[in-house]
């Protein structure tokens, strides 16, 4: 616990102590309860799991599937209006920011045959995902990746890379430092040169 409050610290400028973040952060408070959701999912109670991720949805504005795989150091900066599927599974020190969603693109018809399938995105280790952002189907956003802010991504997006657009579109290559909302001045340059 002391090391994932600490990652958020180091990542949140805002973030002023410990303290702050368990009583004021709704995603610290999200992804407690995906921990307890996503136990009884693995225990197959798939109902105490659902009730237990909904009222955390209910409470932070943050839905979380309870069959999520996520590794450590999530930081769901802001939070609310985020969704993570199914069978999402996020690496270690990801930053997602508000209204990001990491979604299917199966149609509703045919439910059946969606079952036990992978239908979500895919997040290696220190992803950025900024706000607003749409990542949606079975794609693979590779490791220190930046998905800028709104932008819509439907494919897979390699390891370092920049994507910003809808579609998303490569823009360049990033650094392994962190930077809020995946924008860089680098970005920024590309962008206004196309």
């Amino acid at each position: 616990m002391n090391e994932y409050l600490q990652s958020i610290i180091d990542r949140d400028p805002a973030a002023k102590s410990k303290l702050s973040l368990i009583l004021t952060y709704p995603g610290v408070k999200a992804i407690f309860f995906h921990k307890i959701a996503n136990f009884f999912a693995k225990a197959k109670f798939d109902l105490v799991a659902r009730v237990i991720s909904q009222l955390s949805r209910f409470l932070t504005g943050i839905e979380i599937h309870p069959k999520a795989q996520i590794g450590k150091n999530l930081f769901i900066d802001h939070g609310m209006g985020v969704v993570i599927g199914e069978t999402s599974e996020i690496g270690d020190n990801v930053t997602i920011y508000h209204m990001v969603t990491l979604g299917g693109i199966s149609p509703s018809i045919n439910s059946d045959s969606q079952r036990q399938i992978k239908r979500h995105p895919t997040l290696m280790d220190n992803v950025v995902v900024g706000s607003g952002a749409q990542i949606l189907g079975p794609v693979v956003i590779g490791e220190n990746a930046k998905i800028g802010a709104n932008a819509v991504v439907t494919k897979d997006v390699p390891n370092n890379a920049v994507m910003i657009g809808i579609p998303a579109r490569n823009v360049g290559t990033s650094s392994n430092e962190f930077k809020p909302y995946a924008v860089t001045e680098d970005t920024k340059e590309i962008d206004n040169e196309k």
